[in-house]
């Protein structure tokens, strides 16, 4: 564990309240789930697993039901979020996270988060995250108590639109899809470093849709259970300033645009 002993369990303490759900309000229901509760049962399952199976990834795009469906992301994108009238940049990374920066992409050009709010803010005891991208969250008049089950609906099928949980370990070709790993035997390319930006989700692993959610330390704990898709160039500053129910006045994709693959287009 990259963390020391004794920062570790005051994470614990931090994590234990706090549900990075990425669901929708059933699902939550009987599959809510926090990061440490995913971090812990993977570490134990990876007690029962070699390393070997984590780094063995035998999987190809056929093999994975629905993923020719979702948007991809083939290169780098950059995205810029506007929060109360300041920029927030971010590299999107669709080389070593395709669909999850491709999903991400897609619902900016969508004009999804414009007006969104940031519904989870944990910075005591410790630096923790800052969630935001419930579409539940665009009416002002839905309660703070469902804020963080919502996910995106697809107003073509009237369907959730879900992604499978996509993480690249390092030395591999291609992400393992569909389940979590343990990260201290198998680091990841894309690591929960400080200005990360990551997708929440519940229990089940890819019940990732529209949350994502800023890093704001080091959480080295979480790497190999959620997938990172991106970082903070510029504007991190205004990421440490934001508090909860702060909206997103826009986001919008600057450069990159062209690297989105939308199936049947």
């Amino acid at each position: 564990m990259r963390l020391k002993i004794s920062q570790f369990f005051l994470s614990l303490v931090i994590i234990s309240g706090l549900m990075l759900g990425g669901c929708s309000t059933q699902q939550v229901a009987s599959n809510t789930s926090s990061p440490i509760s995913t971090a812990t049962s993977t570490t134990s399952e990876a007690s029962a697993k070699t390393t070997s199976e984590a780094t063995s990834v035998s999987q190809t795009n056929s093999d994975i039901p629905g993923l020719a469906d979702l948007p991809r992301l083939e290169g780098r994108a950059t995205v810029v979020l506007t929060v109360k009238g300041s920029p927030i940049t971010i590299e999107v990374d669709g080389t070593d996270a395709p669909i999850t920066a491709g999903n991400f992409v897609d619902l900016v050009q969508k004009g999804v988060y414009d007006g969104l709010s940031f519904h989870r803010v944990v910075r005591e005891p410790q630096p923790f995250v800052v969630q935001g991208g419930d579409p539940q969250s665009k009416d002002p008049k839905v309660s703070a108590d469902r804020l963080g089950t919502g996910s995106y609906i697809d107003p073509k099928t009237g369907n959730a639109r879900y992604i499978p949980l996509e993480i690249k370990p390092k030395g591999s070709d291609t992400p393992i899809y569909n389940k979590t790993f343990d990260a201290t035997a198998q680091p990841v390319v894309l690591p929960h470093k400080l200005g990360a930006v990551a997708m929440a989700r519940s229990q089940p692993p890819d019940s990732a849709s529209a949350q994502f959610y800023f890093a704001l330390a080091d959480l080295a704990f979480l790497d190999g259970n959620y997938a990172v898709f991106g970082n903070v160039t510029q504007g991190f500053d205004v990421v440490n300033k934001i508090q909860q129910g702060d909206r997103i006045d826009s986001a919008k994709v600057t450069q990159g645009a062209e690297n989105l693959k939308i199936p049947g287009k």
